[in-house]
């Protein structure tokens, strides 16, 4: 059950998060320009957050869907600490969550 219902909420969050970036909201647009890689990486963060969340709903796919999150949110760590000097607490509670989810997620324990 808390598994469930960590991957849905996951999944809520990171669909809002990716489509928000792909819709270029203008502090995320703002965000973007001040990590200074262009706006292509606020693209393929969204994209990468679309496919992660539907991934999450799938079961087959919830396992890599949520490493592949998980990574996503330690190179977010990183970038927040490293290049933008602020608090990366949103980062690493989803990093947690979604390796959480990962190793609830069935195919995760060997049989």
């Amino acid at each position: 059950m808390l598994g469930r219902v960590l991957r849905i909420g996951l999944a809520v969050v990171f669909l809002a998060a990716g489509l928000s970036k792909l819709a270029g909201a203008p502090e995320l647009v703002d965000l973007f320009d001040d990590i200074g890689a262009g706006q292509w990486l606020r693209y393929l963060v969204g994209v990468c957050e679309v496919a992660g969340a539907v991934g999450l709903l799938v079961p087959r796919l919830t396992r890599p869907a949520a490493l592949g999150l998980t990574a996503l949110m330690v190179g977010a760590t990183v970038v927040n600490v490293a290049v933008l000097q602020v608090s990366p607490l949103v980062t690493v509670v989803l990093a947690l969550a979604a390796g959480t989810t990962a190793a609830l997620s069935p195919g995760s324990r060997r049989r």
